[in-house]
């Protein structure tokens, strides 16, 4: 190996851990790897061996020069090989994509009168961070409710003010969102615990949090400040409301991530799932950039060193879906950080493995929706479909959605109606009016069975393609009406319920509902598709009112029964042309005689004639 340029490397190779860093031809870092041992390792990538993988060998046919970095241990070495592969991004590494854009929150400890703050980088300024989060809007609203409920202050004011600098009260003290610390009004002491409890939320430890609250809501009690203490009540009852959307995933309060990846050729996806105290309180997604023989192994272990070498809270078990690269050193570095044993976990069977499980499969979605964008299919799907998946857990994108609802007043003319959207956009050639005809009095439930029935029934006798969601306009009472009829037509469809008094979305044989921000887009066309329909409704129940309006009016005269009131609607249109027309016109009509015409034109003479 003389016109290697490597070639006396290789024999000066210290018996020492380490990291290697693998060049091509023009100088590029193709490769970073670690060693407990640089001589042993690196010489494995310079020998006839036919053990390698298809990676190692694409590799090696790359290698024109390498370098290396002695540590002093292995950790170190796998701490310094993170960092590295997150700087130059080699194409052979698993290659977390840029997480400089993920924020996280940053809670001051320099000053007298804290602040949180939302930041894109970790600073060895001894403050305390929470995250990163990956869905940085949900982590906005989450801030915005502790800054109000706690109180806390917005401002940038440097307190206690510099001399000449004084400060006025500002619009958030005067509606009651700010204690008013740049003018002394609370003390440094209760200021701190208040910042305290934010801590304690973000930490998750939200039943530690409200049992502190308790003992505070006792004392104020105690001491008969009712005021300070229903205060207190509320910010219990608005934490305890959160905790009661969460669910529950755990069978005892520990802190856990549980972690599941999908991929797909040179594209992986990651899920990790955040359980604080039993409660399943955050996910975050993240891509990762890989080679298509990188083993899962190799995908896990390089994602949780990447993961959790910036993660600013440690949990006490991480669930994996799969055996990781160096599992014993990464446990090792893990529960360093966290200053007590760190399990790292696969599970088998129960409960934790339905988990992981879960995780998996919003990792696919999340991959999904990324290949969908890789495609070029970003303008063929809109972004808010993607989304409506990723919030209903749909296995597939709804590109088509159907939605029912039933209008009636009184006894009398109950309609159904079905709205028909492709691609989020209204396709009113699809729209579908139905008059009930087998229902008496008003019964929702059988209304929309009617309507379901006669709707999948025709798609299945003409064989036309379903939609891909339905949604149903009512709580859980309207979907099981509309599930009956589906599972009596052996019909496999999404479906869902959509009530309006809390814009909850009613899932298929669950019993929690789901809470979807009102802020977001899916939930915005759900509420778009939703009203179309109630609209689409209303206008037919008022056609059909006003038909029943008109035919009474013929009725009136003698010799006119609903029966030829209809047949001479039917012909002039309206009663209107019926006034206007002359009697051998009206004798045209079949049934309808001579005697019947003249009644007819006497009557709306004598109608003119008294006005």
């Amino acid at each position: 190996m003389p016109d290697k340029p490597y070639s006396t490397k290789l024999k000066n190779l210290p018996r020492k851990p380490g990291v290697y860093l693998m060049k091509d031809r023009s100088g590029k870092i193709i490769y970073i790897g670690k060693a407990k041992v640089l001589n042993n390792r690196v010489r494995t990538y310079f020998q006839n061996s036919q053990v390698h993988d298809a990676k190692t060998l694409a590799l090696k046919s790359r290698i024109h020069d390498f370098e290396f970095l002695v540590t002093d241990t292995e950790m170190e070495a796998m701490i310094l090989e993170s960092n590295l592969v997150k700087q130059h991004k080699p194409r052979y590494n698993v290659n977390l994509k840029d997480d400089k854009r993920f924020p996280y929150i940053k809670v001051t400890t320099n000053e007298p009168y804290p602040r949180v703050l939302v930041v894109r980088r970790l600073y060895r300024d001894k403050a305390r961070y929470f995250g990163p989060y990956t869905n940085a809007r949900a982590m906005r609203h989450t801030l915005r409710f502790l800054v109000k409920l706690f109180k806390i202050r917005t401002c940038s004011l440097t307190i206690p003010h510099p001399k000449g600098k004084e400060q006025k009260l500002c619009l958030e003290y005067q509606i009651n969102r700010c204690p008013g610390p740049c003018e002394g009004l609370i003390s440094v002491e209760d200021y701190r615990k208040q910042i305290d409890s934010v801590c304690l939320f973000l930490s998750g430890r939200s039943e530690e949090l409200i049992g502190s609250l308790n003992q505070k809501m006792i004392k104020f009690s105690e001491s008969m400040d009712f005021e300070a203490a229903t205060e207190v009540r509320d910010q219990i009852r608005a934490i305890e409301g959160i905790r009661q959307k969460q669910k529950v995933a755990a069978d005892k309060c520990v802190d856990r991530d549980i972690i599941a990846f999908a991929r797909a050729a040179r594209d992986a996806a990651c899920i990790v799932l955040q359980v604080r105290e039993g409660i399943l309180i955050g996910r975050q997604h993240f891509y990762l950039k890989i080679e298509p023989e990188t083993g899962d192994s190799e995908l896990a272990g390089t994602f949780v060193k990447q993961y959790y070498m910036h993660a600013a809270n440690l949990p006490e078990e991480i669930y994996m879906s799969c055996q990781i690269e160096d599992r014993k050193l990464v446990e090792q570095w893990l529960s360093k950080r966290l200053g007590k044993k760190l399990g790292l976990k696969i599970p088998q069977r129960g409960e934790k493995l339905k988990l992981v499980d879960m995780a998996g499969a919003n990792a696919k979605l999340v991959l999904d929706e990324l290949l969908v964008h890789k495609q070029g299919y970003r303008n063929r799907v809109p972004s808010t479909l993607l989304e409506l998946q990723q919030d209903l857990r749909l296995e597939k994108t709804p590109m088509s959605i159907a939605c029912i609802d039933i209008s009636n007043l009184g006894h009398t003319d109950k309609v159904g109606s079905l709205v028909y959207f492709v691609k989020a956009k209204p396709r009113k050639s699809m729209y579908r009016h139905f008059k009930i005809k087998t229902v008496v009095g008003q019964d929702d439930y059988a209304s929309i069975r009617e309507v379901v029935r006669r709707y999948y029934s025709r798609l299945i006798g003409e064989q036309k393609v379903k939609p891909d969601l339905l949604i149903i306009d009512g709580g859980k009472g309207q979907l099981s009406a509309a599930l009956q009829v589906l599972t009596e037509l052996n019909v496999d469809t999404n479906v869902i319920g959509l009530a309006k008094r809390l814009e909850e979305i009613v899932l298929p044989y669950k019993k929690e509902t789901l809470l979807i921000p009102k802020s977001s887009s899916s939930l915005r066309l759900l509420q778009t598709i939703r009203n179309e329909a109630h609209r689409f409704a209303i206008e037919y129940h008022r056609k059909l009112r006003g038909k029943r309006t008109v035919a009474t009016e013929l009725e009136k005269i003698e010799g006119v029964g609903p029966t030829k009131a209809k047949k001479l609607l039917k012909h002039f249109k309206s009663v209107k042309q019926v006034k206007a027309a002359s009697v051998e016109r009206i004798c045209e009509i079949p049934g309808v005689g001579k005697k019947d015409a003249e009644r007819i034109q006497a009557y709306f003479k004598a109608r003119k004639s008294a006005e």
